[in-house]
């Protein structure tokens, strides 16, 4: 029998750290971390959104709908086959596969409210980033249209086989964003949309000819509001004051005066305070008569305030040729309605990932990039990679071979030479 000692065949097990490839979050992850879920989760149980276990989540609603924005997809089938391309990178997000009748149901039966409650929290979250005194503020007031077809006629007809929608919007020039939606048929007036809208008492309220309602104005008023707006060519204007107007300016004139005491049906105007009237000259030679209750400012401001109104224009046009709310997914007129909120959710959650993720310094450029790639497995921050330093040449050592060295030289081979003589004796 052959006896082995045990501490020679001991075996020393050492653990070494596992190398694993750290996960990496596709871009779309980068964007809807922005999203305010537990918000959304409360407006959920509020409206009863999933009460039907077999149907589809709010969550993966949203995500779709998102998507679709996000891609340009132009229809369900293109989501269902998008959705169903990369569905292994939809379980991180909390989203799904779905199908395009599953979508459409959703779209036509989904309490709007959800997501409109959703997109209300995402313009407080970005508003807070932008605390200005209430004086300061400027709110500007406008509509856009868009075209439908004519599966929608039953509630969204403008006139004989035209068919659409309105966004009534309040746009905060300064933050760049809307801060109020309201979805309606084109055949509603902006002035009847507009008599619903919240009044922030103190705030400057810019609008064009299609809120000339005196009643309205005199709210604002009442409410300590500034109003910049126009007036009509033919409305009478009872001149109290003539001020000198500055030299070199496109300010024709600066008046204050009365609106007309009776309007139709020998009713009261209840705009009678002492108000202004600024008339400018456009650069295409076009002179427009600039209301407004504001007596002290300067008429180059008035006219500066009433041309900060394009700014809306602008978003307008932004909106509609960036995201999708040219051409609907439903007909239907709860399913527009929650395609054009989620399009502004969209819009507010480019601002967000864009003002944590300074890569490029226009918004389109960024929306671009994040088109491009969506569902890769990529960080927002690392979308335009940084150039790498440039290259340091490497510094040759420099020995010295003077007499000095030459010496401590001889001496250390001296030394190991009497070192090795020693040993071996």
């Amino acid at each position: 029998m052959i006896l082995l000692d045990s501490r020679r065949l001991r075996i020393n097990w050492t653990r070494e750290g596992i190398k694993a490839v750290q996960h990496q979050n596709i871009v779309f992850h980068g964007v809807l971390k922005h999203v305010p879920w537990a918000v959304l989760d409360r407006l959920v149980e509020e409206h009863s959104a999933d009460r039907d276990p077999r149907g589809l989540k709010t969550k993966a609603h949203l995500i779709a709908m998102l998507y679709a924005q996000f891609c340009g997809a132009r229809g369900l089938r293109e989501i269902e086959a998008s959705l169903k391309s990369h569905a292994s990178k939809l379980y991180h997000l909390g989203g799904c596969t779905v199908s395009r009748s599953t979508l459409s149901t959703s779209n036509a039966s989904r309490s709007v409210e959800v997501f409109t409650g959703l997109l209300s929290a995402l313009m407080a979250q970005l508003q807070r980033g932008y605390r200005r005194k209430i004086g300061d503020c400027v709110r500007l007031i406008d509509s856009t249209g868009v075209r439908l077809s004519s599966l929608s006629a039953n509630w969204a007809t403008f006139s004989a086989g035209v068919c659409g929608a309105k966004a009534h919007i309040i746009y905060d020039p300064d933050a760049d964003q809307p801060l109020y939606l309201m979805v309606t048929a084109a055949n509603v007036n902006d002035i009847t949309a507009a008599k619903e809208m919240p009044i922030e008492p103190g705030a400057t309220y810019v609008f064009d000819l299609g809120y000339y309602d005196y009643g309205w104005w005199a709210t604002l008023h009442q409410a300590g509001c500034r109003i910049v707006t126009r007036l009509k060519a033919n409305t009478p204007f009872e001149i109290v004051e003539d001020r000198p107007v500055p030299p070199g300016l496109p300010i024709l004139s600066d008046r204050t005066g009365y609106l007309p005491k009776r309007l139709a049906a020998s009713r009261r105007n209840p705009m009678s305070d002492l108000v202004r009237e600024v008339q400018v000259m456009t650069e295409n030679g076009k002179v427009l008569r600039i209301f407004t209750n504001d007596l002290t400012v300067s008429a180059q401001e008035i006219a500066d305030l009433y041309k900060r109104r394009w700014t809306i224009e602008l978003f307008f046009r932004w909106v509609k040729q960036t995201l999708k709310i040219s051409h609907f997914l439903g007909t239907s007129e709860n399913a527009v309605r929650i395609q054009i909120v989620v399009a502004l959710i969209a819009f507010l959650l480019l601002r967000l990932a864009h003002d944590a993720n300074k890569i490029v310094k226009s918004p389109l450029a960024f929306t671009r990039l994040i088109r491009a790639n969506l569902m890769h497995r990529r960080s927002i921050a690392d979308l335009l990679p940084t150039s790498p330093p440039p290259r340091r040449e490497p510094q040759q050592t420099i020995f010295d071979f003077g007499a000095a060295a030459t010496r401590a030289a001889q001496r250390r081979r001296a030394d190991r030479a009497c070192a090795a003589m020693g040993n071996a004796a």
